[in-house]
């Protein structure tokens, strides 16, 4: 009876816990445009949190109160994103005026490509072409772009509005968590938690984001040198795409490489862009990343690609971004309870932090 009775207490567990995972998953997929710019405001905060401890380290701006230096860089968050914003309608309202110029630059590089193989006077292939190509409208291409690009921005505002208030209510969260926990043990646990959750992803994402800033201004360099419209937009998408891990530096290459084949008529010149953004990104990727990353987020490269496809399948782009954090996240909260460790350490690529035993605090 006591083997039965276990094995029914399992399969209840077991159930009861897949129906949790489909409800959660069900209401991260419909509260998307809610959870999402929550999701950046909370992420904002620490890379906020995380940079205003690096500046009490400077010499300039150690002697500045905390709460001065979290409201600069509040305002320099602030004014990036405002700069942004012109940037993406600059660049969108110069684009879709430049769209049929570009089209006619397809056009001519596909009849270079027939006449090069000799198929200019072939009615079937004319057809062929008159039927994939001939179809393609460059404006209404580049206005879709923008407009998603636009909806983004919009979402950043959102997520700017939320960061405010969360920063204004950080300071008074110890005292909430004495109240809400009057264990004392369990408190410790849970500000052990937390704490461990801020050091892990506030400095991944601060120094991702420096790398960010790295990458965007060498591939800003590279695209003015070879005079690529609006090199300052397609900058910061490649900035902002490589928070993606693995993908995000390929898919951010694409853009702008693309955009010099239709702005110059020429594949010679659009390989050149892309050598030289791919050399950038294999550099910050393969030598500058690991040495100012290295193991801040211990997770496994399959858990990586397993987080990408889970978060980009129900927030698209938002959930590729925010994909390392959030399961970083996870980690740490399925490690800080007996149950939840083994699934910790199967998402850990280094499995000796969690080879030490676990220490309890003691109450005092």
């Amino acid at each position: 009876m006591p083997a039965v009775t276990d094995t029914r207490s399992s399969l209840t567990t077991l159930t009861l816990s897949v129906f949790l995972a489909i409800m959660v998953g069900w209401l991260l997929m419909v509260g998307k445009s809610l959870l999402i710019p929550i999701m950046i405001a909370v992420m904002s905060v620490y890379v906020i949190a995380t940079s205003s401890r690096a500046m009490a380290r400077w010499p300039v701006t150690r002697r500045l109160p905390e709460f001065l230096r979290k409201v600069l860089l509040g305002l320099a968050f602030i004014g990036i994103l405002a700069a942004l914003n012109w940037v993406v309608i600059v660049t969108a309202r110069d684009l879709v005026a430049l769209g049929p110029a570009y089209q006619a630059n397809i056009e001519r590089m596909i009849a270079q490509g027939f006449g090069l193989f000799g198929l200019e006077e072939n009615p079937d292939w004319n057809a062929i072409s008159e039927v994939v190509f001939g179809r393609v409208d460059m404006t209404a291409f580049i206005g879709g772009l923008a407009g998603s690009v636009g909806s983004m921005v919009g979402v950043l505002v959102l997520a700017v509005v939320y960061a405010v208030f969360l920063a204004a209510e950080a300071t008074g969260f110890s005292r909430k968590l004495a109240v809400a926990v009057p264990d004392r043990e369990q408190a410790l646990r849970t500000q052990g938690m937390i704490e461990a959750i801020n050091a892990r992803i506030g400095d991944y994402l601060a120094v991702k984001t420096l790398i960010n800033v790295v990458v965007g201004s060498l591939s800003w360099v590279v695209l003015s040198l070879f005079g690529v419209d609006h090199a300052l937009f397609w900058a910061l998408m490649i900035g902002i795409l490589n928070y993606i891990p693995y993908f995000g530096s390929l898919i951010a290459v694409a853009f702008p490489v693309l955009m010099a084949m239709v702005q110059f008529g020429s594949i010679q010149m659009a390989l050149g862009v892309a050598a030289c953004l791919t050399a950038v990104n294999m550099w910050v990727g393969n030598w500058l990343e690991p040495r100012m990353i290295g193991g801040r987020v211990n997770m496994s490269p399959f858990v990586v690609v397993a987080a990408l496809s889970f978060w980009t399948t129900l927030w698209g782009v938002a959930g590729a971004i925010l994909a390392v954090p959030m399961t970083s996240t996870l980690a740490i909260i399925l490690a800080s309870f007996p149950q939840g460790r083994p699934f910790a350490v199967l998402l850990a690529n280094d499995v000796s932090e969690y080879e030490r035993p676990v220490v309890r605090p003691e109450a005092g």
